[in-house]
């Protein structure tokens, strides 16, 4: 009886360890389909991903996921993680696929599979109008009595310091906060991830505007899959190619980052 209770109690942790580590492993392509959904990770970043009036998840990333997803012939479960939790989640099985406007970088592509490239994005420069009137280049910009804002602890400020670094650089604890002061006149400029700048400039003409025709650092963005799927990214890819070669990615791309025509959403 004891060999038996023990046999029994063996094989139960081998199909518990057996099951758990089934759950931890990436699905394929064609589990994803036989599943009928598509577990996306998105993190919130306006306008990519953001929560409106109702609570639902709106933006750029959700209407691609939404069309991907319908495209393959299933449904699209979109979560919502902190944005350094997107790689490892993805990593752990727990998720399919990344949409969230994530820059395709040489040390995340050691971890994760990138798509084609379906956007550009970048670090954008935004000047009170009124404080930079007589200012005819960069260069005159990266003087000692000029006041440049940034969000602490984010790219936009690591660029900052860089490109600036004789500039007086003030950091605001929000994206909030550096708006206000650039419309109040508190700082001459403001560097953060695009499209903000060029959002803060169409809704404060008389105030703000965008004096750089290119970003301050550009860089493209990518889906994410984990490695070893080459059917998956194959699908992926072409299904980036199809849907930018028939202007429906172009489209909502201007949708939602060149136009305020969603703001009644979440506002």
């Amino acid at each position: 009886m004891y060999h038996l209770i023990r046999t029994l109690v063996l094989l139960s942790v081998i199909l518990f360890s057996f099951n758990l580590t089934a759950a931890e492993q990436p699905r394929s392509l064609q589990q994803v389909l036989d599943s009928g959904e598509l577990r996306v990770g998105v993190a919130l970043f306006s306008p990519w991903v953001m929560r409106a009036k109702d609570g639902q998840l709106v933006g750029s990333e959700v209407d691609m996921a939404r069309r991907l997803a319908a495209d393959m012939g299933i449904k699209a479960q979109i979560g919502l993680y902190e944005w350094a939790q997107l790689i490892p989640t993805l990593e752990k099985g727990e998720i399919d696929i990344i949409i969230s406007g994530m820059g395709i970088k040489p040390s995340r592509a050691l971890r994760v599979n990138f798509s084609r490239p379906y956007g550009d994005a970048g670090i954008g420069l935004a000047a009170n109008t009124k404080l930079t009137k007589d200012i005819k280049s960069i260069n005159e910009l990266k003087q000692p009595n000029i006041n440049i804002g940034v969000v602490g602890e984010t790219v936009s400020a690591s660029v900052a310091q860089r490109m600036f670094s004789k500039t007086k650089i003030k950091t605001y604890s929000t994206q909030q906060k550096l708006v206000s002061a650039v419309l109040k006149g508190e700082i001459h400029a403001m560097i953060a991830a695009n499209p903000l700048p060029k959002f803060v400039a169409l809704q404060n003409t008389d105030k703000v505007d965008i004096p750089l025709v290119k970003p301050l650092l550009a860089f493209k963005e990518g889906m994410a899959i984990n490695k070893g799927d080459a059917d998956f990214l194959n699908f992926i890819n072409s299904w980036v190619v199809a849907r930018t070669a028939d202007a429906w990615i172009p489209s909502t791309r201007h949708y939602w980052l060149e136009t305020l025509e969603w703001q009644e959403q979440v506002n």
